[in-house]
């Protein structure tokens, strides 16, 4: 309803407002003062919070009297001013005796969110944890509400959908059924980008136009070495994307992948560099036009896998959405690369193969 209301304008909203009732009104208000990509923005502030001076009976009277609500089999307890003091589940409340305080079997490590949390880190923690509700708590540890698994499911896909947009150069607006006007905003500043990132790969080429007049099968061949550049670039820049977003990269696995994702490209490049090799010989016939084909093979990819990590871990820390120009970056260092090393050793070889 909030969410509903806030797509509406000030006159529209007030006529929502005026015909609900006093408290889903003061709901209703208080909810749209906060951020609504905030667990505050998105949390339901209607829960059954037990206090916590309460015993096993008093819960199952309270219980009892509310069988309206949705009661959940996990119960939160607060102190009369709101503090969350801990957890407790339904099956803990009925096998207890009936004097228990409910202070002494509750879990008081409970895992919350604080008002203020980013919507896609919440949807993180229920990801990680797999709670079907998790309490939102102030700056105090009060808790203001709670935010349900259904709730975030919502969220979850928006930011799925997000990042694959991004990771395609599109604005996360955009949608199947985007106007024509959207449709263009949306994509033509990244495929300027694109532009300029292909004319410099271009300029690469011009400084070994002698090269190339001299050895044509040269301009047949590299756009091969750049291409399998780009899909390793991609394949690494993917995963990583992916282990940043859903926090499983982090300070303290950051060298070991970086370390595993140099050591795949080494492999990769190997195998992929003397396949190349083969062909280039079978296509010219010449051992030295092979071996650079491979060695550039080899050391593009391996600069590909280099770049898939280190380019979205730079974004991140620049605070640049990884997922929307890692894609560029990467692209860009497996082309130029791929052609300077290319080209490079193919000049440098130039008696031999010429």
């Amino acid at each position: 309803m909030t969410d509903l209301i806030g797509e509406l304008d000030e006159a529209e909203s007030a006529e929502v407002l005026r015909k609900m009732n006093k408290e889903d009104q003061e709901n209703v208000r208080r909810l749209m003062e906060y951020d609504p990509e905030t667990a505050a923005g998105i949390m339901s502030t209607e829960f059954i919070a037990i206090h916590s001076h309460n015993t096993v009976m008093d819960t199952l009277k309270f219980l009892q009297s509310h069988t309206d609500d949705d009661t959940d089999y996990y119960l939160y307890v607060t102190d009369p001013q709101g503090y969350l003091k801990g957890v407790i589940s339904l099956r803990h409340i009925v096998s207890s005796t009936f004097d228990t305080p409910i202070m002494d079997i509750i879990n008081p490590d409970v895992i919350t969110v604080h008002q203020d949390d980013d919507q896609e880190a919440v949807a993180h923690q229920f990801e990680k944890y797999g709670f079907i509700m998790m309490p939102v708590v102030d700056d105090e540890n009060r808790m203001i509400g709670v935010i349900s698994f259904d709730d975030i499911m919502e969220i979850i896909q928006e930011e799925n959908t997000e990042d694959i947009h991004h990771l395609g150069g599109l604005n996360k607006e955009e949608r199947v059924d985007s106007t024509f006007k959207e449709s263009v905003n949306s994509r033509l500043p990244w495929l300027i980008v694109n532009l300029g990132t292909a004319i410099l790969a271009a300029f690469v080429v011009s400084q070994f136009e002698s090269t190339i007049s001299k050895v044509v099968t040269l301009a047949a061949i590299m756009p091969i070495i750049t291409g399998m550049g780009g899909n390793a670039g991609t394949q690494s820049m993917t995963l990583i994307v992916r282990g940043i977003s859903l926090e499983e990269l982090t300070g303290e696995n950051a060298w070991s992948v970086f370390r595993k994702e140099v050591s795949v490209g080494m492999v990769d490049g190997i195998v992929v560099g003397m396949i190349m090799g083969l062909l280039a010989f079978v296509f010219e016939g010449n051992v030295v036009f092979a071996a650079i084909a491979g060695i550039a093979m080899f050391l593009n990819m391996l600069m590909a896998n280099t770049a898939g990590f280190v380019i979205p871990v730079i974004l991140k820390k620049l605070h640049i959405d990884p997922a929307l120009a890692s894609t560029v970056f990467v692209t860009t260092v497996t082309d130029v690369l791929g052609f300077f090393f290319f080209l490079g050793l193919a000049t440098v070889v130039l008696p031999y193969i010429a």
